[in-house]
């Protein structure tokens, strides 16, 4: 009985994590995924990295490294590979904000990172929650 009820608790926490992880992840590459078209495509956003002082191959770059880790993100790869991508979009979140800060711009510029490292930390919080219990499971 009590494994029934403790099983049964186990099932919807655990699907909640789940949904609240495909959540987070999915607008996060949503972002991710539009702000690395826009690097690519709008003049706009090339002016920008040119008043925060990147060279342009950066910025083009930079958008090809996003989509790479979008694409890891979304995919069946191994936990490994997914926590690179984490890695590599906390040190590139991190230094947009930054970089927006040290040249003085309002919230207006710096706002959108803070953004979606919000929702990069809630993906990455429900993963390893999710990569625990798998471990756990396992055992």
């Amino acid at each position: 009985m009590v494994a029934a009820v403790a099983q049964g608790l186990s099932v919807p926490r655990s699907r909640g994590l789940v949904v609240g992880f495909w959540i987070a992840t999915a607008l996060f590459c949503l972002q991710l995924g539009f702000t690395a078209y826009a690097q690519l495509r709008l003049p706009q956003v090339a002016a920008a990295f040119t008043h925060l002082g990147f060279p342009d191959y950066f910025r083009v770059g930079l958008s090809l490294a996003k989509i790479l880790g979008v694409a890891v993100l979304l995919a069946p790869v191994p936990s490994r590979l997914k926590e690179w991508a984490y890695a590599g979009f906390a040190f590139d979140l991190g230094s947009a904000i930054i970089a927006h800060l040290a040249v003085g711009d309002g919230p207006q510029a710096w706002g959108w990172p803070v953004g979606a490292a919000v929702l990069w930390g809630l993906s990455y919080f429900f993963w390893r929650r999710l990569q625990a219990g798998q471990a756990g499971a396992s055992a």
